[in-house]
């Protein structure tokens, strides 16, 4: 879709990920973004995205106890066999560990997709040139928080 746009903004050990979409009409432009560690993966995508990127939207669905198999892990990073089997306590057994709940997450990719072609890598000094990554910056980072 050649409306969507994605920076990667390089600030020292994290990067930016910025993602918007121009409309005709400006009261509809959207866009978002989130500060992340640098990773195999961003050098890998950046390393080997040709220009193009497939985006898959999900949702992301908050799992208890009772909703998932066996082996799954709990954000304390144990497994459902490591966790109080009662009714009303599902605490991590591990001493070490001061999980009173077991929760995890999963994510339900949508099956449409859209293919993107406007991808650029940046650092912070090139950003003054780039309308998405400028407003972006301007409003979350350079403004003064009141």
């Amino acid at each position: 879709d050649h409306s969507i746009k994605i920076r990667f903004v390089e600030t020292g050990d994290t990067y930016w990920f910025i993602m918007g979409a121009e409309s005709r009409n400006p009261k509809n432009n959207r866009s978002l973004f989130k500060v992340l560690p640098k990773s195999t993966h961003f050098d890998r995508f950046k390393k080997g995205h040709e220009g193009t990127a497939y985006l898959r939207l999900g949702t992301y669905v908050i799992k208890f106890k009772k909703d998932v198999k066996d082996d799954a892990k709990c954000n304390c990073g144990h497994i459902k066999e490591d966790h109080e089997e009662g009714k009303d306590d599902d605490s991590c057994l591990f001493e070490d560990c001061d999980c009173k709940k077991f929760e995890t997450f999963q994510v339900n990719l949508l099956k449409k997709k859209k293919t993107v072609s406007d991808i650029k890598f940046l650092t912070e000094a090139e950003i003054k040139d780039d309308v998405l990554a400028w407003n972006c910056f301007s409003v979350n980072k350079y403004t003064e928080k009141r």
